[in-house]
């Protein structure tokens, strides 16, 4: 009888990873559970909680009765993820550092540690599935993860197992509970990956030196309002101007050599309302390229409105029926702009039942220019093919194709 094949688990402290070992651990693997310390420093004032999580991540070895070990990339993701996070922000675009982090860290340094170290497989807590080297998306659609894990490499993703991905949250908290597992109750994590419940623009404070400006009214030109530092803002953002008047304001478009940041009250600004984007650096993962006379729905956002479009080749353009609603691009000051940066790529494996397998978009080591998944799905035969878009540094739109 063959041996079983060694399983490398990322555990975090939190419940999905717990679960994810316990589960592999019944399916016949031998588990090794690793916590992956990447960040311990403290920041504005909050503990940050890596011992907690440590602590959490070794009960749940020893509940499991499985070995526990630390893999120590603190250098690696201080250099790839946090530099290269403060930098996007200074150039005044908004990258998302969960993004960045499973692309070199989860999903590169821990895959190449744990195959060093003896691993046939890793696994993470992630909702998210896989098949064949592709990337699906996950049973819960609440909980669907796979909107940050788009720059993951196609061949890691041959030997990484998401042993949660068929299941609902509620699920996995009932699981653990059966289990007797000693995080069953444990609160999801919040805000900034690495360093827990503290801010963006609290942690961007410590980093950077913002000074406040003006912001405009694009169309008139007219200063409305102060801001606290163009940095903390973001194309598509509503919330959080402090700008009186009666109607919402949103954010157009930044200047950061004159540290002004400009808006508009009209949600059909051409500057927001648009219908058409134009993309490069595209990276296809399989021979086969979208087809122009198909129609695709897009996602311009992690759990956003799904929108009805086409692709235009040479240069590739998506357009749809519908603009999105300014809402539906204002985002949190973690997450990528959904107006300045797209990222593409498409796989086209054909499972019925089920969305097929997402690509991913040229890797950049060097750089990530700051933007946003789009995620397309087809209709023919009622099966989901999703895609994403790379365009550096900024997006050529054109309106109103």
């Amino acid at each position: 009888m063959p041996s079983p094949q060694t399983v490398y688990v990322g555990l975090s402290g939190g419940v999905d990873s717990a679960v994810s070992a316990a589960l592999l651990q019944q399916q016949g693997y031998r588990v090794v559970g690793v916590y992956m310390q990447n960040w311990t420093q403290d920041v504005g004032g909050v503990a940050c909680p890596w011992q907690q999580d440590l602590a959490d991540a070794r009960a749940v070895g020893a509940s499991l009765g499985i070995p526990v070990k630390v893999f120590d990339f603190q250098d690696s993701y201080r250099q790839l993820v946090v530099d290269v996070m403060i930098a996007e922000y200074q150039a005044g675009r908004t990258p998302n550092p969960d993004v960045l982090c499973n692309q070199y860290i989860k999903f590169q340094l821990f895959a190449e540690a744990a195959r060093t170290d003896g691993a046939d497989l890793i696994a993470t807590g992630h909702y998210a599935r896989t098949h064949s080297g592709h990337l699906l998306k996950a049973a819960d659609p609440a909980k669907d993860q796979t909107y940050f894990l788009y720059r993951v490499q196609a061949d890691v993703l041959k030997y990484t197992l998401f042993p949660i991905g068929n299941l609902t949250k509620p699920q996995v908290r009932a699981e653990a509970a059966k289990l007797h597992l000693p995080n069953a109750t444990k609160p999801d994590s919040q805000g900034i990956c690495f360093v827990g419940q503290v801010g963006i623009r609290d942690f961007l404070s410590q980093h950077v030196q913002a000074q406040p400006g003006p912001i405009i009214e694009a169309a008139t030109g007219q200063t409305v309002g102060q801001h606290a530092g163009a940095v903390y803002y973001t194309i598509g953002q509503r919330h959080g101007l402090g700008v009186g008047g009666g109607q919402p304001y949103f954010v157009t478009g930044k200047d950061m050599a004159t540290n002004a940041v400009f808006v508009t009250i009209d949600p059909a600004d051409l500057l927001l309302d648009t219908t058409t984007f134009e993309i490069s650096d595209c990276n296809w993962l399989v021979n086969q390229v979208p087809e122009s006379d198909q129609t695709y729905e897009f996602r311009l956002r992690h759990r956003g409105q799904l929108i009805p479009g086409k692709f235009l080749p040479d240069p590739p353009i998506i357009f749809g029926s519908h603009s999105p609603h300014p809402s539906e691009l204002s985002l949190p000051a973690n997450q990528l702009s959904s107006m300045r940066a797209m990222k593409s790529s498409v796989a086209a494996s054909l499972l019925s039942n089920c969305y097929q397998g997402f690509g991913r978009c040229t890797s950049i080591p060097d750089r990530f220019y700051g933007g946003s998944a789009i995620e397309v799905r087809t209709d023919a035969e009622k099966q989901g093919a999703a895609l994403f878009f790379f365009h550096p540094s900024s997006v050529t739109m054109r309106t109103k194709y």
